[in-house]
């Protein structure tokens, strides 16, 4: 049985309990939360890894995406970014590999990390289709079913399947006069087999035997917004809109077979309009866990849209957002390195810290006061040890010189804390 369908029978699984104690919450919120598919918990039943509870009166979590490309192949380093992604707090790891040994790196991050493990399955079937016949449009409908369900035999956990383009919402991306058009990868895998072939998304018209497939293993879906804008001047036009709108649909179908689902958002989007489109996700796809990349709120910062994506983050966390996809300073650029991958992480635990501490969520908060004891106390190690990067603040306070170490070189002896606290002895 599935997580919900467990939940919906009222039973407690080893999962549900290790996050209700561990978030400390209310078991039985916990369990309703499932079975309303406000709580997603991906566990693939072949996979048994540390739980991970996505959703509603939860904590905010992050996601790491790594993987290799055809122009940059190495196993090892992705193995490695994936567990420094997990090491400096990645609650989830994406594997989006498109290079010729993808089924290895697959396997090879599966092995290494003991957090929910998540693919874009359309990758496989494009790449295995361009190795073949030299085109991604080339792929079939059977090799899109095919790399889903062996993924979901190897253990993947959660996926993301852009079941939401049709060819209705490809012709009003057409004419909607939008600058970037469709950035997302897999969207665009599909968007050009639909138009080449004159066929509607199979993962659409054959959404019942995808959700068999992910019921079966219990994989979590990712409904993929194949659609989400790739610039600001893209953001919350009709095309997204009406994604999203079909996806909602998506979940109530999802919902019927005992398949948990969460929907992915933007990409690219102003400030102010962050707020609204996760309070209308919410809305429409009836409170199921909101999955965002960034979003990325300004596009002029190219090496920095890691800080971008962390302000927008932050952002649609405080109104709604449950998961958020870090960002790198690679962006846009390069595949990141492990550095790049480290920032992005701290980068995104500030976003969602940031906005878990304005919700009151108990463990944020329990979380600042502590720093702000160490702080007053002058506890630099507990400082070191709470903070969401155990090295950097480390390595500042070693330029201190020597004599100046029990206090902070910025204010030296003129610290307030310091200069109040004598003056209370």
């Amino acid at each position: 049985m599935t997580q919900m369908e467990e939940a919906r029978k009222g039973n407690i699984t080893p999962e549900m309990e290790e996050i209700a104690r561990r978030e400390n919450v209310d078991i039985q919120m916990l369990i309703r939360c499932v079975a309303d598919g406000r709580i997603v918990i991906p566990s693939n039943v072949n996979r048994k890894s540390s739980p991970c509870g996505i959703g509603e009166n939860l904590s905010t979590k992050i996601n790491a995406n790594v993987g290799s490309s055809s122009r940059m192949e190495d196993i090892e380093q992705e193995v490695e970014k994936a567990m420094a992604a997990v090491e400096y707090g990645a609650d989830a790891v994406m594997d989006l590999s498109t290079g010729p040994l993808l089924a290895e790196v697959r396997k090879e991050i599966l092995r290494a990390v003991d957090v929910p493990v998540g693919t874009v399955p359309i990758y496989e079937a494009g790449v295995g289709s361009f190795a073949s016949t030299g085109s991604v449009v080339d792929m079939d409908e059977d090799d899109m079913f095919r790399a889903i369900e062996k993924q979901a035999r190897e253990g993947v956990d959660f996926m993301t399947i852009h079941s939401g383009i049709t060819l209705d919402v490809i012709e009003k991306v057409r004419k909607s006069g939008r600058i970037m058009g469709i950035v997302s990868r897999g969207g665009a895998f599909l968007a050009s087999w639909m138009m080449h072939n004159q066929q509607e998304n199979p993962l659409h018209s054959n959404y019942e035997y995808l959700l068999e497939i992910a019921y079966e293993y219990d994989v979590t879906l990712s409904l993929g917004d194949g659609l989400r804008p790739g610039c600001l001047a893209d953001a919350s036009d009709i095309p997204q809109l009406q994604e999203l709108l079909t996806l909602a649909e998506l979940v109530e179908r999802a919902r019927e077979m005992d398949v948990q689902c969460m929907v992915e958002g933007p990409g690219h989007m102003p400030l102010d309009q962050i707020a609204a489109n996760m309070k209308i996700q919410k809305s429409v796809c009836r409170g199921a866990p909101f999955y965002v990349l960034g979003p990325i709120v300004t596009d002029m910062a190219p090496g920095y849209d890691h800080i971008s994506s962390a302000i927008g983050g932050a952002v649609a966390a405080m109104n709604g957002a449950d998961f958020l996809c870090y960002v790198t300073p690679a962006e846009h650029l390069s595949i990141p390195s492990v550095e790049d991958v480290i920032e992005g992480v701290v980068a995104s635990r500030i976003a969602a810290q940031a906005a878990d501490a304005a919700k009151k969520i108990p463990g944020a908060w329990k979380s600042e006061i502590k720093m702000a004891n160490a702080r007053k106390s002058f506890d630099w190690d507990k400082q070191f040890s709470l903070a969401f990067d155990h090295r950097k603040p480390a390595d500042y306070r070693m330029q201190c010189p020597v004599e100046d170490r029990d206090m902070c070189s910025m204010c030296g002896e003129y610290c307030a804390l310091r200069i109040l606290r004598d003056s209370d002895e």
